[in-house]
């Protein structure tokens, strides 16, 4: 009878859980979506969420709700897989969800230590287009 050999399984060593206390919230408002990523201290990604990702489709979306429900699991993620305490957030755009999805982040458990609002604004902006002929 022939012996059969069994394949040798190699197993990788596990990643260490990082364990990060203090990090950053960056809150994207636009008019159709709102964008909520949490980074560390040096911006590398650690969670990431938009209403569609809850459970949200269309319309529905753009909706204050929305961004406290994205903004609220987002922030439960963090704390859970690494142990995240508190967030600077910084907010960008002019939708509805602005507010509500720093309200997420709060009631989620996050301390909130900083609020800046880093909303591009033009300074005159572009040359105009000239008037019509008459």
């Amino acid at each position: 009878m022939a012996e059969t050999k069994k394949a040798a399984v190699v197993k990788k060593p596990r990643k260490a859980k990082v364990k990060v206390l203090s990090g950053e919230a960056h809150v994207l408002a636009t008019f159709t979506n709102t964008m909520v990523t949490i980074t560390d201290e040096s911006g590398n990604t650690l969670v990431q969420y938009s209403p569609s990702r809850v459970g949200f489709k269309n319309s529905k979306k753009k909706t204050p709700y929305a961004a406290t429900k994205a903004a609220f699991a987002a922030a439960s993620e963090a704390i859970d897989k690494y142990g995240l305490r508190e967030v600077k957030v910084y907010v960008k755009g002019a939708g509805v969800g602005r507010n509500a999805a720093v309200k997420g982040l709060a009631s989620a458990g996050l301390a909130v230590t900083l609020l800046a609002d880093v909303t591009r604004t033009p300074h005159n902006g572009c040359r105009p287009p000239r008037k019509p002929r008459k």
